[in-house]
Protein backbone atom coordinates (compact mmCIF):
# COMPACT_ATOMS: atom_id res chain seq x y z
CA UNK A 1 0.00 0.00 0.00
CA UNK A 2 1.42 3.30 -1.07
CA UNK A 3 1.46 5.53 1.94
CA UNK A 4 0.26 9.54 1.19
CA UNK A 5 3.16 12.16 1.35
CA UNK A 6 3.74 13.89 4.94
CA UNK A 7 3.44 17.84 4.44
CA UNK A 8 5.64 19.68 6.22
CA UNK A 9 4.67 23.57 6.76
CA UNK A 10 6.56 25.50 8.19
CA UNK A 11 8.08 29.23 9.33
CA UNK A 12 8.55 31.55 11.72
CA UNK A 13 6.05 31.91 15.08
CA UNK A 14 2.83 34.29 13.35
CA UNK A 15 3.31 33.25 9.81
CA UNK A 16 -0.02 31.39 9.93
CA UNK A 17 1.05 28.06 9.35
CA UNK A 18 -2.10 26.82 11.16
CA UNK A 19 -4.56 28.91 9.82
CA UNK A 20 -2.66 27.81 6.28
CA UNK A 21 -2.96 24.16 6.88
CA UNK A 22 -6.46 24.54 8.00
CA UNK A 23 -7.02 26.17 4.75
CA UNK A 24 -5.99 23.22 2.98
CA UNK A 25 -7.68 20.54 4.47
CA UNK A 26 -10.95 22.46 3.71
CA UNK A 27 -10.21 23.24 0.12
CA UNK A 28 -8.37 20.11 -0.54
CA UNK A 29 -10.40 16.56 -0.42
CA UNK A 30 -8.22 13.86 1.19
CA UNK A 31 -5.53 16.44 3.32
CA UNK A 32 -5.57 15.77 6.30
CA UNK A 33 -4.63 17.17 9.88
CA UNK A 34 -2.03 15.73 12.48
CA UNK A 35 -2.90 16.49 15.63
CA UNK A 36 0.50 17.19 17.70
CA UNK A 37 0.83 16.99 21.63
CA UNK A 38 2.87 19.98 23.17
CA UNK A 39 3.72 20.31 26.46
CA UNK A 40 2.33 24.00 26.29
CA UNK A 41 0.61 25.51 29.81
CA UNK A 42 -2.48 25.80 30.57
CA UNK A 43 -4.14 28.99 29.53
CA UNK A 44 -1.99 29.45 26.67
CA UNK A 45 -4.44 28.29 23.29
CA UNK A 46 -4.34 28.95 20.09
CA UNK A 47 -3.22 25.81 17.57
CA UNK A 48 -5.48 22.46 17.98
CA UNK A 49 -3.52 20.28 20.04
CA UNK A 50 -3.08 17.31 22.82
CA UNK A 51 -2.09 19.13 26.01
CA UNK A 52 0.49 17.33 28.03
CA UNK A 53 2.29 17.80 31.15
CA UNK A 54 5.90 17.05 30.49
CA UNK A 55 6.37 14.12 32.46
CA UNK A 56 3.33 13.06 30.89
CA UNK A 57 5.20 13.63 27.42
CA UNK A 58 8.29 11.82 28.74
CA UNK A 59 6.07 8.52 29.52
CA UNK A 60 4.90 8.92 25.91
CA UNK A 61 8.08 9.21 24.13
CA UNK A 62 9.52 6.69 26.62
CA UNK A 63 6.48 4.23 25.15
CA UNK A 64 6.93 4.77 21.48
CA UNK A 65 3.74 6.69 21.49
CA UNK A 66 5.42 9.57 18.54
CA UNK A 67 6.75 8.71 15.07
CA UNK A 68 8.54 12.26 15.83
CA UNK A 69 9.36 14.71 19.07
CA UNK A 70 11.63 17.52 19.23
CA UNK A 71 12.00 20.56 21.57
CA UNK A 72 11.74 24.17 20.87
CA UNK A 73 10.80 27.38 22.39
CA UNK A 74 10.86 25.59 25.72
CA UNK A 75 7.95 23.23 24.90
CA UNK A 76 8.21 19.65 23.59
CA UNK A 77 6.18 18.50 20.36
CA UNK A 78 5.22 14.99 19.72
CA UNK A 79 3.59 13.70 16.45
CA UNK A 80 2.06 10.68 17.21
CA UNK A 81 2.83 7.33 15.61
CA UNK A 82 -0.76 7.47 14.34
CA UNK A 83 -0.01 9.60 11.42
CA UNK A 84 0.90 5.88 9.73
CA UNK A 85 -3.04 5.26 9.88
CA UNK A 86 -3.49 8.76 8.41
CA UNK A 87 -1.46 7.98 5.86
CA UNK A 88 -3.02 4.83 4.77
CA UNK A 89 -6.77 7.21 4.36
CA UNK A 90 -5.91 10.19 3.11
CA UNK A 91 -4.60 11.63 -0.13
CA UNK A 92 -1.69 14.18 1.97
CA UNK A 93 -1.63 14.65 5.73
CA UNK A 94 -0.58 17.66 6.90
CA UNK A 95 1.58 18.71 9.70
CA UNK A 96 3.52 21.57 11.38
CA UNK A 97 6.95 21.16 11.96
CA UNK A 98 10.12 22.93 13.31
CA UNK A 99 12.55 23.91 11.02
CA UNK A 100 15.09 22.03 12.58
CA UNK A 101 13.26 18.89 13.20
CA UNK A 102 13.05 18.57 8.74
CA UNK A 103 15.60 16.22 8.27
CA UNK A 104 14.85 14.11 10.99
CA UNK A 105 10.79 13.69 9.60
CA UNK A 106 12.16 13.54 6.20
CA UNK A 107 14.23 10.03 7.43
CA UNK A 108 11.45 8.89 9.41
CA UNK A 109 8.37 9.82 7.00
CA UNK A 110 10.27 9.01 3.80
CA UNK A 111 7.92 11.26 1.40
CA UNK A 112 8.03 14.93 2.90
CA UNK A 113 7.08 18.03 0.91
CA UNK A 114 8.13 20.90 2.99
CA UNK A 115 5.81 24.12 2.57
CA UNK A 116 8.05 27.36 3.72
CA UNK A 117 6.17 30.42 4.63
CA UNK A 118 7.41 33.35 4.71
CA UNK A 119 6.01 36.97 5.93
CA UNK A 120 6.22 40.69 5.47
CA UNK A 121 8.27 41.42 9.30
CA UNK A 122 5.47 43.59 10.05
CA UNK A 123 2.97 41.33 9.38
CA UNK A 124 4.67 39.11 11.42
CA UNK A 125 5.30 41.05 14.25
CA UNK A 126 1.38 42.23 14.14
CA UNK A 127 0.23 38.53 14.30
CA UNK A 128 2.48 37.68 16.97
CA UNK A 129 1.05 40.82 18.67
CA UNK A 130 -2.33 40.31 18.07
CA UNK A 131 -2.52 36.24 19.30
CA UNK A 132 -0.59 37.71 22.71
CA UNK A 133 0.53 34.44 23.70
CA UNK A 134 4.16 35.67 24.11
CA UNK A 135 5.13 38.32 26.39
CA UNK A 136 7.43 41.17 24.43
CA UNK A 137 10.58 39.93 25.06
CA UNK A 138 9.65 36.11 23.83
CA UNK A 139 7.88 37.82 20.70
CA UNK A 140 11.24 39.91 20.03
CA UNK A 141 13.41 36.31 20.42
CA UNK A 142 10.75 34.49 17.89
CA UNK A 143 10.75 37.68 15.53
CA UNK A 144 14.60 37.25 15.63
CA UNK A 145 14.59 33.66 14.54
CA UNK A 146 12.23 34.52 11.62
CA UNK A 147 14.89 34.10 9.08
CA UNK A 148 16.80 30.99 10.24
CA UNK A 149 17.51 28.83 6.87
CA UNK A 150 15.90 25.45 6.17
CA UNK A 151 18.47 22.45 6.37
CA UNK A 152 20.21 21.54 3.71
CA UNK A 153 19.51 18.05 2.33
CA UNK A 154 15.59 18.40 1.82
CA UNK A 155 14.60 16.72 -1.55
CA UNK A 156 11.28 19.03 -2.19
CA UNK A 157 10.60 22.48 -0.72
CA UNK A 158 8.26 24.96 -2.06
CA UNK A 159 8.61 28.38 -0.52
CA UNK A 160 5.54 30.73 -0.23
CA UNK A 161 4.60 34.03 1.25
CA UNK A 162 1.95 34.19 3.01
CA UNK A 163 1.95 38.22 3.39
CA UNK A 164 -1.43 38.50 1.65
CA UNK A 165 -4.95 36.84 1.84
CA UNK A 166 -4.96 33.40 2.75
CA UNK A 167 -6.73 32.22 -0.39
CA UNK A 168 -3.85 33.61 -2.38
CA UNK A 169 -1.49 31.49 -0.17
CA UNK A 170 -3.55 28.73 -0.66
CA UNK A 171 -3.92 28.87 -4.65
CA UNK A 172 -0.66 28.80 -4.75
CA UNK A 173 0.59 25.96 -2.49
CA UNK A 174 -2.19 23.37 -4.65
CA UNK A 175 -0.63 24.89 -7.84
CA UNK A 176 3.22 24.44 -6.80
CA UNK A 177 2.15 20.92 -4.88
CA UNK A 178 3.08 18.39 -8.19
CA UNK A 179 -0.54 16.53 -8.52
CA UNK A 180 1.11 13.53 -8.92
CA UNK A 181 2.62 12.97 -5.29
CA UNK A 182 -0.87 14.18 -3.86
Amino acid sequence: MTLAPVIAVVGPSGVGKDSVMEALAARAPGFQRVRRAITRPAGEDGEDFDRVSSQQFAQMAEDGAFALHWSAHGLTYGIPKEIEDQRQKAKAVLVNLSRAVLLQAQEVFGDLIVISLTADADVLRQRLSARARENRDEQARRLGRARTALPDGLLQVIEVDNTGPLTATVDEILTRIQPERV
